[in-house]
């Protein structure tokens, strides 16, 4: 595919794996999951769930403007966390994030996530 190409910031976390943070295809840009890590130090950062799901946020962040865009133009968001009680204080985070009309979203809870943190997401932008 000649018109895809591979987006990349420090001013988010490098990759801990082999993939990219974001891929972008046309006008849509497929950002890799994020979890709560210091692009600094790629520390997982200190404090509550709060603050982790902040840190992820300001890491989806940053690849959408290295990409070009804004978290406004999130479609679809992903989150995944290791504990649904947590559900109401995504909700409240993420309204300090977005405005209407919201992105399409899903919430799942799993077993595990990489160096076992509490949430981690994923995004597919669309650029106008």
């Amino acid at each position: 595919m000649s018109n895809k190409s591979v987006i990349q910031t420090e001013n988010a976390p490098q990759a801990i794996g082999p993939y990219s943070q974001a891929v972008k295809a046309g006008d849509t840009v497929y950002l890799s999951g994020q979890i709560p890590l210091d692009p600094e130090t790629m520390d997982v950062v200190p404090g509550d769930f709060s603050a982790k799901t902040r840190q992820v946020f300001e890491n989806l962040k940053a690849v959408c403007e290295a990409a070009g865009g804004e978290l406004k133009d999130i479609v679809k968001l992903n989150i995944y966390m290791t504990d649904l009680s947590n559900f109401t204080t995504v909700n409240e985070i993420m309204a300090t994030y977005f405005q209407e009309p919201y992105p399409a979203r899903a919430a799942v809870g799993v077993a595990a996530l990489p160096k076992d943190v509490p949430v981690e997401m994923e995004a597919v932008m669309v650029l106008s």
